[in-house]
C-alpha cells in the first residue's frame, strides 16, 4: 500500500483490527437493486473495505432519485450501476466492481464466487425471484424493507439451508402480521376498498415502494450494510452474533405487533421461524416445487406494482391450493396402507 492508502483506513483498520480489514478486502458481494437503500449499502461497505462488488440493476438515474440516493444531478439518465461504481472507485480505487445492467434473474452467472448478496429491490415479487436464486446458488442474502412514509422497517440475513426460513415463508409470516396493523390505520376510497399509501404494507403483505425522506430510508440501510459486514467478518474477534434473525426498526412509535408497540429510534429483535408448509423450503410433500412451476407460462413482465401483488397473491392462492391436494393426496396413501 501506498501511504495515502495506509492512512486512509488507518482508523477503520484499528477499529477492525488488520486481519479483519484484510478479510474484508478479498470479500466478494453482489447488490441487487441500486436504489435509496441499495447504493447506500455498496457505498458504505466499499468505505468499510469491502473489495470485491457485483452491482446489478436495469434502471437508471431519473430526477427524482437525486433526493434520495447517493447519485446527484451529474448521473441523471445513467445506469444506476454505472453511478454507483464510479462513485465506489473515488472511495475505494483498490476494489473491483462489476456491474451489470439487467435484472439477475438473466444474469444468475453474476452471483458465481460472492461470498454475500445484498437484496436492494423493493417488489416483493422481485425479492421471491431472488430467493430462488440465492438458494439454487447456496447464497446467503441479507434483505431489508421500509415501511410507508419511513416509519420503521426490517432487516433479516436468510441462509439457503438448516433450520431458518426463506425468504418467501419469512416474508409471509411477518409481513401478514404488519399489514394487519397497517390495514387498520390505512385510508379508504370512495368505493371502500383500502387504498395503498407509497410504501404501505398491503393486506397481502406486500410491500410497495420505498417510502419517507432519505434520512428514514438509510437508517434502515445502514443496519442492513451492518448486518452484511458483520457476516463478513465472521472468525474475526469483531464478529457479533445476534440474538434473532430479524430486526425491526422504528423511526416512530410503531406497534410491531398487537399490542408490542416500540418508542421512536428504538428496535425490537424478532426470531422468524421456518414454515413446513412453505412453497419454496417447506417439506418436500408439502410444498409447490418453486414459485416458476407454480405460475408455468404465466409469469410475464409486469406493467404495475398493482400487477405485481396481484401476482403475488394469485400464485399464493395456487400454492395454497396444491399444498391441500397433495396433503390430501398423502393422508389417501396413508390409509390406503
Amino acid at each position: 500500500m501506498t501511504t495515502n492508502n495506509t492512512q486512509k483506513w488507518d482508523r477503520i483498520e484499528r477499529y477492525l483490527g488488520e486481519d479483519a480489514l484484510a478479510q474484508l478486502a478479498r470479500k466478494k458481494i453482489a447488490v441487487i437493486g441500486l436504489g435509496s437503500g441499495g447504493g447506500f449499502v455498496a457505498l458504505t461497505l466499499a468505505m468499510s473495505g469491502v473489495g470485491h462488488f457485483v452491482l446489478i440493476d436495469d434502471d437508471t438515474v431519473e430526477i427524482t432519485n437525486v433526493v434520495r440516493h447517493v447519485a446527484d444531478l451529474r448521473d441523471v439518465g445513467r445506469p444506476k450501476v454505472e453511478a454507483v461504481a464510479e462513485l465506489i472507485r473515488a472511495r475505494n480505487p483498490n476494489a473491483d466492481v462489476q456491474t451489470v445492467l439487467g435484472r439477475v434473474e438473466n444474469h444468475p452467472e453474476a452471483l458465481q464466487g460472492v461470498d454475500l448478496v445484498v437484496v436492494g429491490v423493493d417488489g416483493e415479487l422481485a425479492k421471491y425471484a431472488i430467493n430462488e436464486v440465492c438458494r439454487a446458488n447456496h447464497l446467503v442474502a441479507v434483505y431489508a424493507g421500509v415501511y410507508e412514509r419511513g416509519e420503521g422497517g426490517d432487516v433479516t440475513i436468510i441462509y439457503p439451508s438448516g433450520d431458518g426460513p426463506c425468504y418467501a415463508c419469512w416474508a409471509q409470516q411477518l409481513r401478514a402480521d404488519v399489514a394487519q396493523l397497517t390495514a387498520d390505520e390505512s385510508a379508504e376510497t370512495d368505493s371502500g376498498e383500502t387504498e395503498l399509501d407509497y410504501g404501505m404494507i398491503g393486506e397481502d403483505g406486500t410491500i410497495a415502494a420505498e417510502p419517507g425522506l432519505y434520512l428514514h430510508v438509510v437508517r434502515v440501510a445502514s443496519a442492513q450494510a451492518d448486518m452484511a459486514l458483520n457476516f463478513l467478518l465472521q472468525g474475526q474477534p469483531i464478529y457479533r452474533q445476534y440474538p434473532a434473525n430479524t430486526v425491526v426498526l422504528a423511526n416512530v412509535a410503531l406497534e410491531v405487533f398487537e399490542g408490542v408497540t416500540v418508542p421512536p429510534y428504538s428496535a425490537q429483535w424478532l426470531n422468524i421461524p421456518r414454515d413446513p408448509h412453505c412453497m419454496v423450503c417447506g417439506m418436500p410433500e408439502l410444498r409447490a416445487l418453486s414459485l416458476e412451476s407454480l405460475a408455468g407460462d404465466l409469469i410475464t413482465e409486469l406493467d404495475s406494482e398493482a400487477d405485481e401483488q396481484r401476482e403475488i397473491i394469485r400464485m399464493e392462492a395456487r400454492a395454497q391450493a396444491k399444498r391441500q391436494t397433495q396433503s390430501m393426496g398423502k393422508l389417501g396413501t396413508d390409509t390406503e396402507e
